[in-house]
């Protein structure tokens, strides 16, 4: 897996051989359109996306991988799981979790070694990956924000973390996972 954030929701991942594009139309000034929609297989928007369908994040279950001997790869999947959340699940990959501003989503014990990005800068942001925290082990909280809420994020997280991952993301460099 591999996440490249651009700035604001603006994302492109590299996940189970295709590319997912969320939010280009929010790109910030500066950002090539064409190059960040080069060879996408998936565009979509982290809210209001009528083409991705909304599922209930608690009862989610991931697919096992197929083997390669009895069938085609299983495509990705993309789903909202919140009204600014999507969940991307492609086998063999830990679930991506990108939250954007609102509610954030109730999670299921796929959650345990899923990657979360959070793409807002807003006060709640901290608190909300502590209660992820709380009930869930992630592998990676990928924080995606202004300067100055990471510097408090990552000071008031570093004590909650029992042995998740956390990093913050700089725009246009890419994040392999």
């Amino acid at each position: 897996m591999k996440l490249t954030w651009f700035g604001g929701t603006t994302l492109r991942v590299y996940v189970g051989g295709q590319i997912v594009v969320i939010d280009a139309g929010g790109a910030p000034d500066g950002i090539d359109r064409a190059e960040l929609l080069a060879g996408a297989d998936r565009v979509v928007a982290l809210a209001g996306d009528k083409a991705v369908p909304s599922i209930d994040p608690a009862i989610w279950r991931p697919k096992q991988p197929r083997r390669e001997i009895d069938e085609a790869a299983t495509p990705i999947e993309i789903y909202r799981i919140g009204a600014s959340a999507l969940l991307i699940a492609a086998p063999g990959e830990p679930p991506l979790v990108v939250l954007g501003s609102g509610e954030p989503p109730r999670y299921g014990r796929w959650a345990d070694g899923a990657v979360v990005m959070l793409t807002s800068g807003r006060e709640s942001l901290v608190a909300e990956a502590t209660v992820l925290l709380d009930v869930a082990r992630p592998r990676l909280i990928a924080l995606a924000a202004d300067e100055e809420t990471l510097d408090t994020a990552m000071a008031e997280l570093s004590e909650h973390l029992d042995g998740a991952g956390l990093v913050s993301l700089e725009p246009g460099l890419a994040l392999e996972v």
